[in-house]
């Protein structure tokens, strides 16, 4: 028995959990007939086996008095093999648990880890005895207890605050020769990271998932890997590939220290699919626990509803699927300290009954639990199925990525007809999307560029994307991308398109930090990064993929760093309220004014003209600003992407004048009204004494 006995233990927590004494063991399974619990020594050989003999509803579970943190152990589940029905268990097949705090490391890929015989000609109606436990990766009792001092509160920065920096834990860190541990949690929320981070100004970096994930295996035979992580398969365990000694509180570590710095940690988190794919795929962990109740099923239950794209989707309509992400994501805020999520393919997650609900369960529950009400929470608000393009449509306390922002800014500054009036939506914080239900006006996520398509650099050089080195002859990734390669393709030494590049970069950047909402920048982006064109870099855990500090471009960085500040420093930037051109109580004055070069009000005329390159906002504090609020008189803000031209500035009031308080244009100015041609520049209203 090797000194371990098993008694009756509870239903709660899901897991296992050690209380100091011992290690109580809960799973979920609706459909299976045994559950057996299978602890393994550090080589990975089973030494006990036992069945869990306790079953509360859909709950197994035991307890085993003596056993510490760093016992390993896996599940065997039997039940029916009838994917006919839904059902795919396989004892033979040693599975995860579902709410494993920690992995020995990744599935190594073998034929034995599928529930059927490969090859055979009843495919995945086939039933493969061979044993998956010598290619699988264990589970670990862990103790996640850590001295969190001072900085393990959640930090709570308001929304109107928030410029978010979406970074790759390895990619950030991979080519920074100062720092030890590359790659890894403890090198991201190094002295040298933060202090580059800080002297940015951004307040919350975004990581890419780093919930246990897979390589996939056809790209594992291409000799590549999965390196953004959209394969998870754990979701409570930190990814191992980024830990340096298997101890989850280097996770913990990272968390506290970017909390010292006064910057917040967001999870980009993947709950809309599994790695276990389609009914060809592996059987890892939820597949062998019970198929038909975590997975959508199609009206022939052999088969999965894919609306994402992967291969199948979790079914937030059963309560233990819900349970397991809703246990998940407080595990993550309660026990790790993130301060958020952005939830990749969140319409998979809001749909009931196969379409999109805003008031399904998965938003239904979130909005109303106490813990996760109060954190960030970003959505992407589309996935594949039908009916799955959902921007706009989620509920407060939501936000969510604005793609349609993206290609708007991408659009005006590439010089497409007809964009001017679309862009003005976009700077005054897509009210048209987002302006409902009492949501705040920081609700639409602006950004440029994410890990997902060019880099800024890229966008200005490239017309084409380059994805050969993929190995898919060059068929994925975007095809629309609104870039322009400002005259060369790729790399050049032409002075004049260099300065072209550079100056479209500022025009881009300063676009986003003017506009309502909350800004998101891509890491590397602010170093001039480029991926050679690779527009969908998913596999390339290389240089291609990873951010280049050799090569960093001093003069755009201090320039970013300005961008951040001066956003900053103005409140008129980042309101909680739509502007609505409306005007407001306390003096009258319109809150939002689109202006001709000339000072006059825009016209319906000049916004139909297709070559409209000028436009021209006041903003001030909307109407309904309450009086706690700070008040600042105005920021005129141009945006021009024509010749130059010398703007009227609005009448001020007096004791107060127009002062340049931002400008994309390198060279003094002719004149105080003077904007350069392809230019961004903003005037503040100060008081005459300043």
């Amino acid at each position: 028995m090797n000194g371990f006995q098993l008694t009756a233990g509870l239903p709660f927590p899901l897991g296992a959990t050690f209380d100091g004494e011992g290690v109580n063991f809960a799973v979920f399974s609706q459909h299976a007939t045994r559950v057996t619990l299978c602890l393994c020594d550090d080589s990975g050989k089973e030494i006990f086996l036992v069945d869990l003999a306790e079953r509360d509803g859909h709950v197994w579970h035991g307890y085993i008095s003596g056993m510490r943190p760093g016992q390993q152990y896996g599940y065997r589940v039997h039940g029916p093999y009838i994917p006919d029905e839904g059902h795919r268990f396989n004892p033979h097949k040693l599975l995860i648990d579902p709410y494993a705090k920690k992995l020995t490391g990744k599935p190594l890929w073998n034929d034995a880890l599928h529930g059927y015989e490969v090859g055979h000609k009843l495919g995945d109606l086939s039933f493969d005895r061979r044993d998956s436990a010598p290619f699988m990766p264990r589970s670990v009792v862990v103790d996640p207890a850590f001295t969190w001092g001072g900085n393990g509160a959640i930090a709570e920065r308001p929304w109107s605050e928030t410029v978010i920096y979406e970074a790759h834990v390895k990619g950030l860190t991979a080519r920074r020769k100062d720092l030890s541990n590359r790659g890894t949690y403890l090198a991201m929320a190094s002295d040298p990271m933060l202090d580059h981070l800080t002297k940015l100004g951004v307040t919350a970096i975004e990581l890419l998932p780093v919930q246990a994930f897979v390589d996939d295996r056809f790209l594992v035979e291409r000799g590549l890997r999965n390196y953004w992580g959209y394969m998870t398969y754990g979701f409570f365990a930190p990814e191992p590939r980024y830990m340096t000694g298997g101890d989850i509180a280097e996770f913990q570590q990272m968390v506290a220290r970017f909390h010292s710095a006064g910057i917040e940690v967001i999870l980009d988190v993947v709950y809309n699919h599994t790695a276990e794919g389609g009914e060809m795929g592996p059987t890892l962990c939820f597949r062998g626990f019970d198929n038909a109740s975590y997975y959508r099923l199609a009206p022939d239950r052999r088969y999965y509803v894919d609306d994402t794209g992967c291969g199948n989707a979790l079914n937030m309509d059963h309560p233990f699927t819900l349970r397991l992400v809703m246990d998940s994501l407080r595990y993550w805020v309660e026990v790790m300290h993130v301060d958020g999520f952005r939830f990749d393919l969140a319409s998979t997650l809001a749909r009931t009954g196969g379409m999109f609900d805003r008031d399904g369960p998965f938003l239904r529950a979130v909005r109303q639990d106490p813990v996760l009400n109060r954190v960030k929470l970003i959505a992407e608000p589309w996935d594949v199925g039908p009916g799955g393009y959902q921007l706009g449509a989620y509920p407060a306390p939501f936000s969510e990525w604005n793609d349609k922002y993206r290609d708007t800014v991408r659009r005006f500054w590439k010089g497409d007809e007809g964009i001017a009036r679309k862009l003005a939506r976009r700077v005054a914080g897509s009210a048209m999307q987002f302006d409902h239900d009492g949501r705040r006006a920081t609700s639409s996520v602006n950004f440029l560029t994410s890990h997902d398509g060019f880099t800024l650099m890229d966008v200005v050089s490239h017309d084409r994307k380059n994805n050969i080195e993929n190995g898919e002859d060059n068929r994925d990734g975007h095809d629309h991308n609104f870039s322009d390669n400002c005259g060369v393709e790729g790399l050049t030494d032409d002075p004049g398109i260099l300065a072209r590049r550079d100056r479209r970069r500022r025009n881009l950047l300063a676009t986003l930090m003017l506009s309502q909402g909350t800004p998101m920048i891509l890491a590397g982006d602010e170093l001039g990064n480029s991926q050679g064109g690779n527009n969908n870099a998913y596999c390339q855990d290389n240089p291609v993929g990873w951010v280049d500090w050799s090569n960093a471009d001093p003069a755009f960085l201090e320039f970013v760093r300005r961008a951040i500040a001066f956003r900053a420093a103005h409140p008129i930037l980042r309101q909680r309220r739509f502007l609505h051109a409306q005007q407001r109580f306390v003096d009258g004055k319109h809150d939002l004014t689109w202006r001709r070069a000339d000072g006059a009000p825009m016209s319906s005329e000049d916004w139909e003209a297709p070559d409209l390159r000028f436009l021209g906002v006041e903003m001030r504090m909307a109407r309904g600003t309450p009086a706690y609020e700070p008040r600042m008189g105005a920021i005129y803000a141009v945006f021009n992407a024509g010749e130059a031209v010398t703007v009227t500035l609005p009448e001020a009031e007096k004791g107060r004048q127009w002062q340049r308080g931002f400008d994309t244009n390198d060279t003094a100015p002719a004149t105080p009204d003077h904007v350069a041609a392809d230019s961004v520049v903003a005037f503040v209203l100060r008081s005459v004494a300043d």
